[in-house]
């Protein structure tokens, strides 16, 4: 394996943990997301976190936005608008639906993000990572559903995962590693703009008190700015239905937090469907796993770009 071989799979195993350890933020914010929309509607909440958000990742990488093209900025516009939608849309549905039944919802991008990638961009998905796609699913509905009605709440989080997918194929094509500082405050000042105009029409209301605060501080920081440059940056090593598939831990951990934190009983159910999205998660590792061995065995004038 040549030295440029070596550095691309190092590439993709870092990214791969920096998409669990930001998934694990956002599974830690169910709960405290449901808690504040109890409090300040969502359009409010939204507003003041993205706007929190933006200012402090423009603070940090303002110079990476200077170097950026005028492609790139207009592609970082397109996944601001895609992102900022998916989190109105997740959010009211929250307002609206259980958290477990969201985290499931939510999850099915893990099968929209490959139907998309092939309907969209012409791309093939391999069958072994359609396996890894339904085994995830299987897992997140085992862990989260217990009865399935379909209303106000879940029709909004289904379109807010629909979204999450357009994000998700939107940056595996165009983020590259040099862009990701500098698309990452794009993204998060248009989803700040779209926040504010959905909320500013009927007044924007801060949060009540210093607790709504932190966790709105929490959210903007940790599960916003952090966790926007983290996912840019590690997408431009992975392709869009890998880093779905680790993205589908999400709800694993927020069952985590939901028994550590939230008082809630650890269940067989919970169990097996933690079990079932590893495992899917391991598939897919698996498979890039031996990607990046047939690249260290093949002549360089035979190497493709076949990544899962």
């Amino acid at each position: 394996m040549t030295s440029a071989q070596v550095t691309a799979a190092r590439s993709r195993h870092i990214a791969t943990l920096l998409l669990i350890s930001i998934t694990a933020i956002w599974g830690s914010t169910f709960f405290l997301i449901r808690n504040v929309v109890m409090q300040i509607s969502p359009a409010d909440f939204l507003a003041v976190r993205f706007t929190v958000a933006a200012v402090a990742v423009t603070a940090v990488f303002w110079r990476p936005v200077l170097a950026l093209s005028r492609r790139e900025i207009q592609v970082g516009i397109g996944l601001g608008i895609a992102y900022a939608v998916a989190q109105l849309m997740q959010t009211v549905g929250l307002a609206h639906t259980e958290a477990t039944r969201s985290g499931f919802i939510t999850g099915t991008y893990v099968v929209l993000t490959p139907v998309l990638t092939a309907l969209l961009l012409r791309e093939r998905v391999p069958r072994s990572t359609w396996f890894a796609v339904l085994l995830a699913t299987a897992g997140l509905a085992m862990l989260s559903l217990n009865g399935f009605g379909f209303g106000f709440g879940e029709t909004m989080t289904l379109i807010a995962a629909l979204f999450y997918a357009l994000h998700i194929v939107g940056l595996g094509r165009y983020s590259s590693a040099a862009s990701a500082a500098g698309l990452s405050v794009v993204q998060l000042v248009v989803i700040a703009v779209v926040s504010l105009v959905v909320a500013a029409p009927g007044g924007i209301e801060l949060p009540p008190d210093a607790g709504v605060w932190l966790s709105v501080l929490y959210m903007a920081l940790m599960a916003g700015a952090v966790a926007i440059w983290a996912q840019t940056w590690a997408q431009s090593h992975l392709s869009a239905t890998r880093a779905a598939i680790v993205m589908t831990l999400e709800p694993v951990f927020a069952a985590g937090f939901a028994v550590g934190l939230g008082g809630e009983s650890l269940t067989a159910r919970m169990l097996l469907g933690g079990a079932m999205v590893l495992a899917a998660m391991y598939t897919v590792e698996l498979i890039g796993r031996k990607a990046d061995v047939s690249a260290e065995q093949s002549p360089p004038s035979e190497l493709l770009h076949h990544e899962v």
